[in-house]
């Protein structure tokens, strides 16, 4: 099978730990010996997410007294891109001796008149007071929003339409590469009249990205590898179950949080929706069970996995 993995934040840096490279390393060579099982049968894609480091990135480059300006986000996404597809590509090189194993820093295309440009809505970075997110608003033209007690940086979050690189991920993985790729969701990108290529101050939400390049490279499963074991009906009340079969149509039905579990079900919904494949939603530590269908939550058009006919 042709599998597409998309690791969530918490693979490279758990709930309360620090940012300390250590730490990260100890988690990404856990990571990669879970991922070499999957990849020993599978053809295997990987993607990742970056949000506490390209946060930690920003706040570092807003605060530099040497540069007249902070780094914008596609050059953070890229860094970021570069460093854990790094730390992933060596621990899996090292889990699959003889095995070809590749990050590559990717491009998401979003429109530039996608309507998210308009209204900034995905918060970023560290929380602030109200009084220095408005002073920091003011001396680099940022956009910020009330989260919760605090206030926080806010950037656009446009729709992916096409990872550029598409055509040179698929080229690899049929040669047998196992391929890391589009972390963070890509560096977002826009064409100008011309064709030519530019980066925009955005950020690509990862898990659409994902379900996109799952679809585009004809993948057979797209797993959203995370620290949940199953996603929740009534999550947070008394009535809470977990889900384990289920399909797009019934999904939709359901409310999610729009800041957690909500786009990761989007993403799972629309890969099954326009392939008839399967998707997955599940724990990086149960990756093999998920993908036979006896952990996680299994959503494919008809509800079962493996896949029946009703005729």
């Amino acid at each position: 099978m042709r599998v597409i993995v998309a690791l969530g934040g918490n693979a490279v840096l758990k709930r309360g730990q620090r940012l300390d490279v250590d730490v990260q390393l100890r988690n990404v060579r856990a990571v990669a010996i879970t991922l070499a099982r999957l990849a020993r049968d599978h053809e295997l894609i990987i993607t990742h997410g970056n949000g506490p480091q390209v946060g930690m990135l920003a706040v570092q480059s807003a605060a530099d007294p040497e540069l007249g300006g902070p780094y914008p986000f596609d050059t953070l996404g890229a860094q970021t891109q570069g460093m854990i597809g790094y730390w992933l590509q060596q621990a899996l090189q090292n889990a699959l001796p003889g095995r070809q194993v590749i990050a590559i820093v990717t491009q998401t295309l979003v429109t530039a008149v996608d309507p998210a440009f308009e209204a900034p809505a995905k918060f970023v970075g560290r929380v602030y007071e109200r009084e220095e997110a408005q002073k920091l608003a003011g001396e680099y033209g940022w956009t910020v929003r009330q989260d919760g007690p605090h206030w926080r940086r806010v950037v656009p979050s446009p729709a992916p339409q096409r990872v550029v690189e598409t055509r040179l991920i698929r080229k690899m993985v049929r040669e047998g590469v196992v391929v890391i790729c589009a972390g963070g969701g890509g560096v977002p990108v826009v064409r100008d009249e011309h064709g030519r290529l530019a980066g925009v101050e955005a950020v690509v939400d990862k898990d659409l990205t994902a379900s996109m390049l799952a679809e585009a490279l004809e993948c057979d499963a797209f797993l959203i590898l995370t620290d949940v074991p199953r996603v929740m009906r009534d999550f947070g009340t008394p009535r809470q179950t977990e889900i384990a079969h289920t399909t797009p149509h019934e999904l939709r039905a359901l409310d999610f949080p729009a800041g957690s579990m909500g786009p990761k079900v989007e993403a799972v919904c629309r890969f099954v929706e326009t392939t008839g494949d399967m998707a997955a939603i599940g724990r990086l530590d149960e990756a093999e069970r998920v993908l036979h269908g006896s952990a996680g939550t299994i959503v494919t058009p008809n509800g079962r996995w493996p896949l029946t006919s009703t005729l």
